[in-house]
């Protein structure tokens, strides 16, 4: 890694205070990533089943959220959904030593850029991509049919999943989101989401409502958000743990 002085050159320089005054600027706006305000009463909180005890140790159980249950951390700042949902990932997948504060040692500009308004679904993929032994594809524009085709092989412990979202179909609060899915419990239609703010936590959901807060535009990018879809590349060895 290099030095800090080594990083701040000129152009770095001019660079972290134009970030630093759009950042005043979005925070003026009340425009965190991630991080939004407290929902309203049209909350799926008020749903029966959103955190429901007993639905939630089944979901634990699923076969990839097994993975992820021992070591999921939530995201240390408004944020760093994005980056907390890359981390989450690499460790459910043995892949220990990434945090969120170091995934951007080698591209310094986009840990900026993430402070400022997150991530998109085709950054975290980069981000993903960059460790060889993963392979990711970008899913976007699915029907719900589809959508729920690939919630039934998220059980499937060789793929992982990580939705991009926007919280208003589902809290009330027009913002965008990562986390990983845990899984589906098909008999109830409940996708286990592994929300990384810590304000939600880890719930359960419809995986129509679910589908409907995905299936939305990202203001950033013009495009749809989506699903990736995550698997380790067969001919590479797993990293000692």
């Amino acid at each position: 890694m290099p030095a800090l002085g080594a990083l701040l050159t000129p152009s770095a320089t001019i660079l972290r205070t134009a970030g630093l005054f759009w950042l005043a600027a979005l925070l003026s706006l009340g425009l965190v990533a991630c991080d939004p305000a407290p929902p309203p009463a049209t909350s799926i909180e008020l749903a029966s089943d959103y955190q429901d005890l007993a639905l939630l140790d089944r979901a634990w159980r699923l076969p990839a959220a097994r993975f992820y249950r021992d070591r999921f951390e939530y995201q240390i700042n408004g944020a760093f959904c994005g980056p907390a949902t890359v981390v989450n990932l690499f460790r459910s997948l043995d892949r220990p030593g990434r945090t969120q504060a170091h995934l951007f040692d080698h591209a310094p500009w986009r840990y900026w850029k993430t402070r400022l308004l997150g991530l998109t679904l085709d950054e975290v993929a980069e981000i993903i991509r960059a460790d060889a032994g993963l392979e990711v594809a970008v899913l976007r524009d699915l029907t719900l049919e589809a959508f729920q085709e690939h919630l039934r092989r998220s059980n499937d412990p060789a793929y992982r999943y990580l939705i991009n979202f926007d919280r208003h179909p589902l809290f009330g609060v027009n913002i965008g989101h990562h986390s990983p899915i845990g899984g589906y419990l098909a008999d109830r239609d409940l996708v286990f989401v592994l929300d990384v703010l810590e304000r939600y936590r880890p719930f359960l959901v419809p995986s129509r409502r679910l589908y409907e807060a995905m299936d939305t535009v990202d203001r950033e990018t013009g495009k749809k958000r989506g699903l990736l879809q995550v698997q380790k590349i067969a001919d590479h060895a797993p990293e000692n743990r």
